[in-house]
């Protein structure tokens, strides 16, 4: 199993036309928990793989976790997003994210892209934090 930080920005992304803040995760986690995430690119992601939501704005911080349903497959719908993945909130843990998120400065966290690997010095907080 890998962890990986996903990045949203809540003044550019969006989820199925709705803002990607963590109060709209927050809601999806119990509501609606199935996701389809664009990639870049495919990176190596599994089911049960672990995607932490880090949300650059207003607070840059983790503030939700989904697991990762199956491998990205190639979206052949639209060339301006290569490929998808699809992640299943993890309700409990993400509402222990949105009471107490994880900070920058808590990951580490140096250049910012869209998806990476979990530093491994700050997996231990982040499940700590999830109650995982």
């Amino acid at each position: 199993m890998a962890d990986w930080i996903y990045i949203l920005n809540p003044n550019k992304d969006t989820l199925d036309g709705e803002l990607s803040d963590k109060e709209t995760m927050h809601r999806l986690a119990e509501e609606d928990p199935g996701l389809e995430l664009w990639l870049s690119r495919r990176n190596r992601m599994k089911r049960g793989d672990r995607l932490w939501f880090f949300f650059t704005h207003p607070e840059s911080a983790v503030a939700a976790v989904a697991e990762v349903n199956g491998e990205p497959w190639e979206n052949l719908e639209d060339p301006g997003v290569p490929y998808l993945v699809g992640a299943t909130l993890l309700p409990e843990a993400t509402k222990a994210l949105y009471r107490d998120p994880v900070g920058r400065d808590e990951l580490g966290l140096g250049q910012v892209r869209s998806v990476q690997k979990v530093k491994p010095e700050a997996l231990s907080v982040l499940l700590a934090r999830a109650g995982l």
